[in-house]
């Protein structure tokens, strides 16, 4: 039972020490799941108080049925564009909030149903369908699309605009033409300064809260309500009932077709962070119970007017350095907001709209890697034009087609390794046992007669053409070859197409007096090579063990000495590594 609900396993092992200690993080926790919270439900296009019911069940979803002991669920600023391009389409025919709701609220349990059916089905490892590159410039992409919708709250107008590059000009358009309110981006942008500075300067202090308070103080003290500046108010009180949501049935595919981005990026952001988490505590990751535990997380959240979540690893950082041992802290949290909603729901009808935009601009902030960014453009351009592209599909595509993007640009990123991937000559250099790459050794020798080739993947559909054309551009040589020694270690497999290729390419070298020869063959690969009976061509005694065994061979056959190899040499397909 303790499998599946982890979270009787961690009430037989509490510890009556880590009491105090999971209550303090749990208060501490709490200053920042509220504002947070109403900050990101706006962000996703929902009322305010959404945020809040969406933290309470999260909380306790997780505390449940979550395996890690201190990973903290809640809204999160990297899903709510998503959220909000999934459910505003759909919910903008009337305008209704309660629409918006409802919609939100199924969207979160398809998000539970996916990630629950994954979870059975053992595929944890979907999550590594979006490379780090791809991931780094599609939140580099979301931070941006953020940070732009925000500032019009955050200066106190607003815009109409459909896609990134018509927000920014209706953004410029009304910076210029006066429609900023002067006393909301004060504040707005005094927000932002704060909690950056703070939390670069005293990471200890609770930036959020200390910019909360302040805010709040500061509406009565300077009368920033007859200013025109927006104001949160009183909150709906009470708790909301559980209910499924009322939707269509039209609604459910582009639902699910939302929920299917938003697991995956969910998925990819929870196991990353509770990676990290878990190497500074000595505890392992289980994708799959982490999958049934946002999905049980999604499931409570869904059931009572709530929205998808994720993993926040500000928040869980948070608890942790407030000395958080368990998932109790995450109960606590959750028993206070919901306490504050019962009993004082205008404890923040005095916090200013511009300070949630503020709040949301310095978390969107956080999900850019500018140095990330810079490290991938002095390492590997080629991964770095992949995370431009992933930014460029969220800026001019949108959110969701840019997750789209992101995966199927990872995807292609590994075909293309497959197509086009490395191959070399290889040579025995002086002082260096076995035999090397010539790039890397120009002064290796061979023997006469015969070439040494390495092809570094797996000889499959994709590269048979591309292995072909290299070992013939070797056969042509003048004089040609007797023996081409393709060093298979790196084949980690062969297709049917790649056989058909072999046989077909081992008759054409033969008929020109050049024969192909295979060293160090896995064991794997050469029961498949037996089981397309290509043993009927090419030679069974052109199969060794090492390519050593191979080159003794071939030297007992011919008595050929060695000559010299050059880098040039190795120019079959002229690949290298990008």
């Amino acid at each position: 039972m303790s499998h599946w609900v982890p979270g009787l396993r961690q009430i037989r092992s509490y510890q009556r020490r880590w009491l105090a200690k999971d209550i303090v993080a749990g208060v501490v926790l709490t200053t920042l799941l509220v504002p947070q919270g109403m900050a990101y439900a706006e962000l996703a296009g929902l009322p305010a108080i959404t945020g809040l019911y969406t933290s309470i069940l999260c909380l306790l979803g997780y505390a449940v049925f979550g395996p890690s002991r201190i990973l903290v669920l809640g809204p999160d600023s990297s899903l709510g564009p998503m959220i909000a391009a999934t459910i505003l389409p759909l919910a903008a025919a009337d305008g209704d909030p309660g629409r918006a709701v409802a919609l939100a609220s199924m969207l979160a349990i398809l998000v539970a149903a996916i990630m629950i059916v994954a979870s059975v089905a053992k595929l944890g490892f979907i999550a590594d369908l979006i490379s780090k590159p791809t991931m780094i410039g599609y939140l580099n992409g979301l931070a941006l699309t953020i940070v732009v919708g925000q500032l019009p709250k955050l200066c106190g107008f607003s815009v109409d605009a459909d896609g990134l590059v018509a927000e920014i000009g209706a953004v410029a358009r009304g910076i210029f033409g006066g429609e900023v309110n002067g006393a909301a981006a004060a504040v707005g942008i005094s927000g932002v300064a704060a909690i950056l500075l703070l939390q670069r300067w005293l990471p200890k202090i609770p930036a959020v809260l200390v910019v909360v308070v302040l805010a709040i103080a500061a509406v009565p003290l300077f009368g920033l309500a007859a200013r025109g500046v927006d104001l949160v108010g009183v909150l709906p009180r009470g708790f909301p009932p559980l209910s499924i949501p009322d939707i269509g049935l039209s609604d459910l595919a582009p639902l699910f077709a939302g929920a299917l981005g938003i697991a995956l990026v969910s998925l990819a952001d929870t196991i990353s962070t509770a990676s990290a988490f878990a190497a500074r505590t000595g505890q392992e990751v289980h994708g799959n119970r982490e999958m049934a535990g946002i999905g049980v997380a999604n499931l409570a959240a869904g059931l009572f007017q709530g929205f998808p979540v994720s993993t926040s690893g500000s928040r869980t950082a948070v608890a942790q350095h407030a000395g958080a041992r368990t998932q109790l802290t995450g109960v606590v949290g959750a028993v206070l907001i919901t306490i504050m909603i019962l009993v004082a729901p205008g404890l923040f009808r005095n916090l200013p709209q511009p300070v949630l935009a503020a709040i949301v601009i310095t978390a969107a902030l956080s999900l850019a890697d500018l140095r990330g960014t810079a490290r991938l453009w002095r390492q590997r351009r080629t991964e770095f034009l992949l995370s431009a592209a992933a930014l460029l599909g969220v800026a001019l595509l949108g959110v969701l087609p840019g997750i789209a993007v992101a995966v199927v640009l990872s995807i292609l990123n590994v075909f293309r390794h497959a197509w086009l991937p490395y191959q070399t000559e290889l040579g025995k250099a002086d002082g260096v046992p076995g035999y090397h790459d010539v790039r890397s050794y120009p002064d290796a020798r061979r023997p006469a007669g015969l070439v040494i080739f390495r092809f570094d993947a797996p000889l499959i559909f994709a590269n048979a053409k591309t292995f072909r054309e290299a070992v013939r551009r070797l056969a042509a040589r003048d004089p040609a070859p007797h023996w081409i020694v393709v060093a298979a270690e790196p084949m980690t497999d062969v297709d049917t197409t790649a056989a058909d290729m072999l046989r077909d390419l081992d008759d054409e070298l033969n008929a020109r007096g050049t024969h192909l020869v295979l060293a160090e063959l896995k064991d794997p690969v050469r029961r498949k090579i037996d089981r397309y009976e290509l043993t009927r061509t090419l030679d069974p005694d052109h199969f060794y063990p090492t390519v050593s065994a191979a080159v003794d061979a071939f030297r007992r056959r011919t008595g050929n000495g060695w000559v010299p190899v050059s880098a040039g040499a190795a120019e079959p397909g002229s690949s290298t590594r990008s």
